[in-house]
């Protein structure tokens, strides 16, 4: 705007300034008139009222952990916060960090945590796409019925179906174990979690198959017409144009993978993710250590907090296309 103004003639920029004043001008005038309604004041009153709070909600929590990540477990109980924030010194106190990322096993938690994100996300969009390719663009016997089933899957709570799926996990782990290889077994360990994870997400090819229906069919029909077949469709066409999908399908997925607490705990009791690594400073034979627990916490939130600093207009695109697309 200021290089507009530059390019502006002496009159033009008077006009401009005047037009300008007369809009704060009548800014005040509204706000002044504002003032003498009650009724106004109420409303602007319980806004900002519920800001505040929620702000403090929201804000008070992680800021308890960062202070208590850098104490002392004598500090703990004897200092409060605000003590603990003015002594500035305490923050140069990283003995805790180093604690909880030797003793919590942390740099194990963060290369299982990856290993079974990576292998997650990308059978989750290979599989996604392909269902969401065949039901929008294929005709077949039972194709309404196998939407149905989908959609019926999506309908039934998940907690009612955790006992019948822990059955059918041990029933082909104990298989595994005891008809092929138990090292065999062992070595792919991670696929209890990472079939859970890429099965169980309905909402995915939903949200694929929104995405399709805004890739015109005549692109298909041109490509048929030109020899390539349907594999080669899929590939260079229907891939392509769901980028917007993958990523939403991917920041979604990611988050809540990350973040998952119960998969690993129940399937995966020997290995480690960043979520169980966790649970040794609760469940340790010395009980519970806040402070350690504190340091591991902030750890576990340094790539979140990196990953949203740098991919945020991404996240709120990719949130904002799953939620509105179609």
């Amino acid at each position: 705007m200021f290089s507009k103004a530059q390019n502006l003639t002496p009159e033009q920029l008077a006009l401009l300034q005047k037009v300008n004043k007369a809009e704060r001008e009548i800014k005040l005038a509204k706000f002044k008139m504002h003032l003498k309604s009650p009724r106004w004041l109420f409303w602007m009153f319980f806004k900002y009222l519920t800001f505040f709070l929620a702000s403090v909600a929201v804000l008070v929590p992680p800021y308890s952990v960062f202070i208590t990540s850098f104490k002392s477990i004598d500090q703990y109980y004897d200092t409060s916060i605000s003590k603990l924030h003015a002594e500035w010194s305490y923050f140069t106190n990283f003995d805790n960090y180093i604690k909880a990322f030797d003793f919590g096993n942390l740099g194990t938690g963060f290369i299982n945590t990856a290993i079974i994100l990576g292998i997650s996300l990308i059978l989750t969009i290979i599989f996604g796409t392909q269902v969401a390719y065949v039901l929008s663009r294929f005709n077949f016997r039972g194709k309404k019925l196998v939407i149905l089933l989908y959609l019926m899957a999506m309908l039934i709570p998940a907690i009612t179906t955790q006992v019948a799926t822990f059955q059918v996990i041990y029933a082909i782990d104990y298989f595994f174990r005891n008809f092929i290889s138990q090292g065999f077994a062992n070595a792919i360990i991670m696929w209890k979690v990472i079939v859970l994870y890429v099965g169980a997400d309905v909402v995915m090819i939903y949200i694929f198959l929104q995405f399709m229906k805004g890739i015109p069919l005549e692109l298909d029909e041109a490509a048929k017409i030109e020899g390539a077949s349907y594999w080669t469709i899929y590939l260079k066409i229907i891939l392509p144009l769901l980028k917007p999908a993958i990523a939403t399908i991917i920041i979604l997925r990611t988050i809540y993978i990350y973040n998952d607490f119960y998969f690993p705990l129940l399937y995966l009791p020997d290995m480690q993710t960043v979520s169980t690594a966790l649970y040794h400073f609760v469940d340790s034979p010395t009980g519970t250590q806040p402070t350690l627990l504190s340091a591991g916490v902030v750890i576990v939130l340094i790539p979140s907090i990196i990953g949203f600093l740098l991919l945020q207009k991404q996240i709120y695109a990719g949130v904002t296309n799953g939620a509105v697309k179609g």
